[in-house]
């Protein structure tokens, strides 16, 4: 594989991105945004003392170890904003489904991916690169959100012990192992549509219904049907490695180069 070719696509691909006010500012604003809210309720919640012991006895069995040494306050604090923190979640999921769509069906509204795909560059090449192109700006923003979030947390809560809590085994594997498979996930369903679409705005709007996942995640789990706990997300990522190897078999076999450019000259 040429992977020349493939840091060239991916130069291409960013180039045409920071020219995109729509994906800019989604790959920019939208991750501090979902950093902010967050740390605006532990900032909130720093008097939470008072009555907490109400949202304590609503807590399932299985959060009870999140208490454990923990002031009713800072348990309070600590369960209500887990409840938020799957918004990061988010973030992998709607850069990519922002980006592929407008790089591939908008590149044919440009006229510029006729005399790509025109090129030597092979199909798995191509993808490559775009893929990675999509991919890299959701995973990093979300890292560096996470990031970002950690230093403003660690200020905001007083005791090591209540954020070591925060910070546990499994919004570990959910920011730096889910994640980066939400958006091989959402690249890969996006490519899927953009293959088939001839106008970027409606593969944007249809690959924005790759959120809804996650959403539901997070309303099943503050309505209290799913817990999110190490063993789940450890699930959610074996599924996700499952569905990303055969969603992107199919993106690769629905972008057929031939096809693309008889249905769309």
């Amino acid at each position: 594989m040429n992977t020349t070719a493939i840091a060239t696509i991916v130069r291409k691909e960013w180039a045409e991105m920071y020219r995109n006010s729509l994906v800019l500012s989604t790959v920019i604003f939208m991750p501090l945004l979902f950093t902010a809210l967050p740390l605006v309720i532990l900032g909130v919640g720093s008097g939470f003392d008072s009555g907490s012991e109400a949202l304590l006895s609503e807590l399932p069995p299985q959060m009870a170890s999140l208490c454990a040494g923990l002031t009713s306050g800072q348990c309070g604090q600590i369960y209500i904003v887990s409840q938020f923190m799957l918004m990061f979640m988010l973030i992998p999921v709607m850069i990519p489904a922002t980006i592929t769509p407008y790089s591939i069906v908008g590149e044919k509204t440009q006229r510029s991916l006729e005399p790509l795909l025109a090129t030597p560059i092979s199909t798995a090449e191509l993808l490559t690169g775009k893929n990675l192109a999509a991919i890299l700006p959701g995973v990093i923003a979300t890292w560096l959100a996470f990031a970002l979030f950690a230093v403003g947390a660690r200020l905001l809560l007083a005791s090591s012990l209540a954020f070591s809590r925060l910070f546990d085994a499994r919004w570990l594997i959910a920011i730096f192992l889910l994640g980066p498979l939400l958006a091989v996930f959402a690249n890969a369903l996006a490519i899927m549509v953009s293959s088939r679409s001839n106008d970027p705005r409606v593969a944007q709007q249809v690959s924005s219904l790759l959120v809804f996942p996650v959403i539901m995640l997070f309303l099943g789990q503050m309505i209290g049907w799913i817990v999110f706990d190490t063993s789940f997300a450890l699930i959610l990522c074996l599924v996700f490695l499952i569905l990303d190897i055969a969603l992107t078999y199919l993106a690769v076999r629905i972008f057929d180069r031939e096809t693309i450019l008889t249905r769309w000259a």
